[in-house]
Order: C-alpha cells, then structure tokens, then sequence
C-alpha cells in the first residue's frame, strides 16, 4: 500500500511559527510518531511525505533518527492541503493503484488502523476513518443563534487515514481544480463527483494535534499507550 502524508502547514493555532510537526511530543517530533507507526504497518511499504523543501533537512534527520526501512519519498507541497495531495498524487510510482492519504498531525494512528484501512480499500473505491459523534451537535446561523439539532445518529466525526482508488481520486482532483472546489479532505472531493465512500471505524486516541491543549492530551495517552 502507498501512504502520503500531508505535512506542508504550518501550526497558527498551536502559536507556533514553524511547522508544528516538528514540534515535539516526549521528545520527537509529531512526524516521528506517524511515521513509528507507518513502518510497524504490515501493508504499507511506500511512503510520501508532503512538506516544503525548507522543512525537508529535517525531515531527513527524522527519518534517519527512526531508521525508517520503507521507501520514502520526500515531495513538495503547495499553498493549501488541496494543492498539496495533488502533487502528491502526481508523485506516486506508475504501480500504485490505491493510495491511503493521512494528516501528520494525527500522530497518534496505529499500525492496525493503517492496516483495517489498507485492507479494506481492497473491497471499495474510497474510505475514511471515523468514529461517531458523541456530542449533541447545534447548527447555528451567522449570528450564533440555533437553527437545528441534526440527529446525533446520523454522525460521524471524520479522521485520516483516507484511501481511494487512485485513477478516481485523480480524476476528482483534476475536476475539483476545473470547478473552483475548495474542500478540506479528500473525501468531500469524493462526495462532490457523487462517488460512494465507506466508513471504517477510526479511533478515539487518532485526534489531530492543532492546539496547545490537544498537544497535552496526546502527551497523556502517548504516556499511557507507552506504559502498557
């Protein structure tokens, strides 16, 4: 299985002027967890690393630290994740038919959750990791008043990895370009060309790292899962 890791942004929201995934969680930096993870995969054995060239010395040095065995290919990203996975995509080898796509900053993925997803993409076209929602959810207009409560059993909460066939998802990417689409995942790129994707389940610990505090949670369970 191919696996591109979008590692391109930077960490506004965490109050940090550099890369955030080069922040470190117990001592190595969130893009060392993610990938820990990807080479314990037993389906995955290519790997792309979406960044900027400025960020690529260490991403190197991450990679060398870890002695990652798997073939690693380093790819410029562009100005928006969109942008970033399209060039991504471009990169993959001429074999690759199915491609599994996750953000760097859920650091905390599991090799089994790579590997249900990997799997399972042999029986469909596109499928992401998620998990229910367990909140009850609001929709508000621009003035903050409620307008609905959708049902709560109807919901998902959307996580990485997402994988597709290939040919497919480039085909939403070229189109998505050519209609002025901007979305925030590739699945919803999916769902605009009115092709079926599938729920696996994700997990709870798979949170995506974007504030100060989910740094503090993820340094918890990191300790926990660490422990046992």
């Amino acid at each position: 299985m191919y696996l591109l890791i979008p590692a391109a942004g930077m960490g506004k929201r965490m109050g940090s002027d550099r890369n955030k995934l080069l922040l470190t969680l117990l001592d190595k930096p969130l893009l060392s967890w993610t990938l820990i993870a990807a080479q314990a995969s037993q389906e995955i054995n290519w790997i792309g690393i979406i960044g900027q060239p400025y960020d690529f010395p260490e991403f190197k040095n991450i990679l060398e630290s870890i002695s990652i065995n798997k073939t690693v290919q380093l790819i410029q990203g562009g100005e928006t994740r969109q942008e970033s996975v399209y060039n991504g995509l471009q990169a993959l080898p001429e074999a690759a038919k199915n491609v599994l796509i996750h953000d760097g900053a859920r650091c905390l993925v599991t090799p089994s959750l790579f590997d249900r997803c990997a799997r399972e993409l042999l029986t469909c076209k596109g499928l992401i990791a998620a998990i229910p929602v367990k909140d009850t959810i609001k929709i508000v207009d621009g003035d903050q008043f409620i307008q609905d409560t959708p049902n709560r059993s109807n919901l998902w909460a959307a996580q990485t990895p997402q994988g597709f066939d290939l040919n497919l998802l480039r085909e939403c990417h070229e189109k998505g370009y050519r209609m002025g689409w901007h979305v925030t995942d590739d699945a919803a790129l999916f769902e605009k060309c009115q092709l079926p994707v599938k729920i696996v389940e994700g997990e709870e610990t798979n949170l995506k790292v974007t504030t100060p505090v989910d740094l503090a949670i993820s340094e918890f369970i990191l300790k926990q899962r660490l422990a046992q």
